[in-house]
């Protein structure tokens, strides 16, 4: 997609990104930045997978590189940190310190303190940074942001977030998560906070295990509900599953004083069928990517926009940090069965 020459206003014309870690994840974001972002392209990838590495270069033609040669490289002007959440925070301070702008999965880390010492590196050496929320970037999500954040509604009363998977993942990956309210509501924390446009105050959560002991044997929980209160006075409930049967089940809603934005599933095809005894329409996507490739490519766009022209993070360090705040204290609410009151939400 040409050349990282600068333009006339010194902006750079193509951001070449290294991914450090191309798992699950850093292979469909590979994909994405090589084939699907204008003003974009990926420089070189690096995993400690080495057959996977090797794989995933092949396919998109650009080289393995180590995590020291991707930094040192003049020819990178970027990284995406696509590797496992315990590599996150190193990753950041050294991809900061050597100058690059940094695309980081969510989340920067399980631990506050470690987030922390992250963004502090990212503050000290003024890089662009962005945190790995895509649901921001889901044109009917982020039609219901514009409707409360334009006024369209009110005042936002009540806001409501299913998130519901249609199976759960293996159990060896549970035990090293997080568990449910960091590793799969931290989006749900982002979006009620983006949504709402009004930080958390106190958070009260509950759960059980509905789906898999084995799930409970882990410490975590497979069914949960959490209730957020907003520092404008909105209220979310947000509830998430292990497993919905009829498939990948995301929906939203905000109700304010003069109306309701909401946001549907899209169903697989729009194909429906009639018959003299039934109605009969099409299922539910079943994976992520099927629902939300598009939030991962805008995603992108807004990342390539920002690493070019600067400006304001489109998903900032603090709105990084914010949901791990918000799933640590859903934990210890969990725990003592009480609301927790917080400060950094």
């Amino acid at each position: 997609m040409g050349t990282s020459t600068p333009g006339e206003s010194g902006a750079l014309v193509t951001v070449r990104i290294g991914v450090l870690g191309v798992g699950r994840i850093g292979r469909m974001h590979a994909d994405i930045i090589a084939n699907e972002t204008d003003g974009a392209e990926v420089a070189a990838v690096f995993d400690v997978n080495v057959a996977a590495a090797a794989e995933v270069a092949d396919s998109l033609r650009v080289p393995v590189m180590s995590i020291d040669k991707i930094l040192e490289s003049d020819s990178v002007d970027a990284v995406a940190i696509c590797s496992s959440t315990d590599t996150h925070v190193e990753l950041i301070a050294r991809a900061a310190a050597a100058g690059k702008a940094i695309f980081c999965e969510k989340p920067i880390s399980l631990d506050i303190a470690e987030v922390d010492k992250a963004l502090s590196a990212v503050r000290e050496h003024g890089v662009a940074f962005m945190v790995g929320f895509n649901r921001r970037f889901d044109p009917t999500h982020a039609a219901v942001q514009e409707a409360v954040s334009s006024g369209r509604v009110g005042d936002p009363h009540i806001a409501r977030i299913s998130s519901r998977d249609p199976a759960p993942p293996p159990v060896e990956y549970i035990k090293v998560s997080g568990g449910i309210f960091v590793d799969m509501m931290i989006h749900d924390f982002d979006m009620a906070r983006f949504v709402v446009g009004s930080p958390v105050t106190e958070v009260y959560a509950t759960g059980a295990v509905r789906i898999d002991p084995a799930i409970g044997e882990a410490g975590d929980l497979d069914t949960a509900v959490v209730t957020l209160t907003h520092a404008n006075g909105c209220i979310t409930t947000i509830d998430n599953s292990r497993q919905a049967v009829y498939g990948y089940d995301q929906r939203m809603e905000v109700l304010g004083s003069t109306g309701m934005a909401v946001s549907e599933n899209p169903m697989k095809n729009a194909a429906v069928v009639y018959s003299a005894t039934e109605r009969q329409g099409s299922v539910l996507p079943y994976f992520f990517l099927d629902r939300y490739t598009d939030s991962y490519r805008g995603e992108w766009q807004a990342f390539v926009r920002y690493a070019r022209e600067g400006g304001s993070s489109p998903v900032s360090g603090e709105d990084g940090r914010a949901p791990v705040a918000i799933g640590i204290a859903a934990w210890e609410s969990y725990r003592l069965g009480t609301p927790v009151t917080l400060s950094d939400g």
